[in-house]
């Protein structure tokens, strides 16, 4: 079924898709150079904001599982992003202070710490926990960031000599004076935590074994990430969006050629690092915004980049790729030229651009700037699942 930008706005604005999963026709007057067939796509949830708040991780993760249950169960749920934070936060906090303040304390996490949550606490609908911060209708983190913060780096200072025994009796009264005190889980589904991996992809450690994921955001030092060749983890991804499988997505979205205003994210293969001499130095100062207006066309289906194991190391060693945004990815789609885009769910709300809080990143700026991913294990193809011993 073809599609252009307008019509996948209409639909996602519009939520008007159809038990099966596959988009009913809409029509707009607006043109668009991108026209895009729909190869496959999986019923999920509305798009959300996760707004002043560090908390993509959970935002995506969020609906990654909300898609799930309906899969599983048949129902649609509305989930507590923020009973998801409340307990990671705790979690953290024991982190730092065990590693005497040098271990990583931020908004931020990974796709495992949500289910770190549910294997322990269970799942909670958002009218059972919104856990809105008193005065705001959204979520709103600024001050609850720097006063956590402030709180545990004092502890760490061990003023005192010794740690007192009450430091995290205080740090969850703080937490919880801002969120609220989570109540019990209210959510039975046949979710399982242990039915789900996460995936990466580089070559400083060996393929098809788990490793730990050596990033900012792994403050829990997980080592379960199993890791792929690029070319079968993009067999993974689209696998899965085949088979009625979403996937949760983690990845870098500060490089040029990514604009969410524009819904798009691409690879052009005329790229500043490909430049030399003059011609490099004219655009090299440039910002994103400025790169993306003046170099970047996202009017039209450009040539872009071919992507390898040995250029994504490159651009991880040097920091280039980073992991600062989890989204999800929903459906599978095609270009009129035949190239391969995936519709990603992002959380920054559905008025945040024209495609209803969506947008398409084209298959080059998958294989380049994916960190990891989250599956279910039966959306790994079988001859994957067997050389990874799962």
């Amino acid at each position: 079924m073809k599609m252009n930008k307008s019509i996948l706005l209409f639909i996602s604005v519009l939520g008007i898709v159809l038990s099966n999963g596959e988009f009913v026709n809409a029509q707009s007057d607006e043109a668009s150079g991108f026209q895009f067939d729909t190869i496959a796509i999986v019923n999920t949830t509305p798009v959300k904001s996760q707004y002043k708040s560090g908390t993509c991780w959970s935002y995506a993760t969020t609906s990654y599982i909300e898609t799930e249950i309906l899969r599983l169960d048949g129902k649609e749920y509305d989930l507590s992003e923020m009973y998801f934070v409340n307990f990671a936060y705790r979690a953290k906090a024991k982190s730092f202070i065990r590693l005497h303040g040098v271990a990583n304390f931020s908004p931020g996490g990974q796709a495992h710490d949500v289910l770190d949550v549910v294997r322990e606490h269970g799942i909670s609908t958002e009218a059972n926990y919104p856990g809105k911060i008193k005065g705001y209708d959204k979520d709103v983190h600024g001050e609850l960031n720097d006063g956590l913060t402030g709180f545990l780096k004092a502890v760490a200072r061990k003023s005192d000599k010794n740690l007192s025994q009450n430091w995290f009796a205080g740090f969850e009264a703080l937490l919880n004076s801002y969120m609220g005190t989570p109540p019990t889980a209210d959510v039975q589904t046949k979710f399982n935590v242990d039915d789900y991996v996460e995936l990466t992809s580089y070559m400083y450690k060996p393929f098809y074994a788990p490793m730990r994921l050596e990033v900012p955001d792994n403050w829990s030092f997980d080592a379960n990430y199993y890791n792929l060749p690029i070319d079968e983890l993009m067999e993974v991804m689209d696998y899965a969006l085949k088979n009625n499988y979403s996937v949760c997505w983690d990845g870098d979205v500060s490089a040029p050629g990514f604009s969410h205003k524009d819904a798009l994210a691409i690879l052009p293969e005329t790229h500043v690092e490909n430049m030399q001499g003059s011609e490099q130095s004219k655009w090299e100062n440039m910002s994103k915004k400025e790169l993306n207006k003046n170099m970047y066309s996202f009017e039209n289906p450009v040539p872009e980049m071919i992507v390898n194991d040995s250029m994504r190391q490159m651009d991880f060693d040097i920091q280039r790729a980073t992991d600062d945004h989890l989204m999800h990815l929903t459906a599978l789609l095609k270009d009129q030229n035949g190239i391969i885009y995936y519709l990603t769910k992002n959380s920054w709300a559905d008025n945040s651009n024209d495609n209803g809080g969506y947008l398409n990143m084209s298959e080059a700026y998958v294989r380049m700037n994916t960190i990891a991913i989250m599956v279910h294990k039966d959306a790994i193809p079988k001859k994957i699942r067997k050389k990874l011993k799962l």
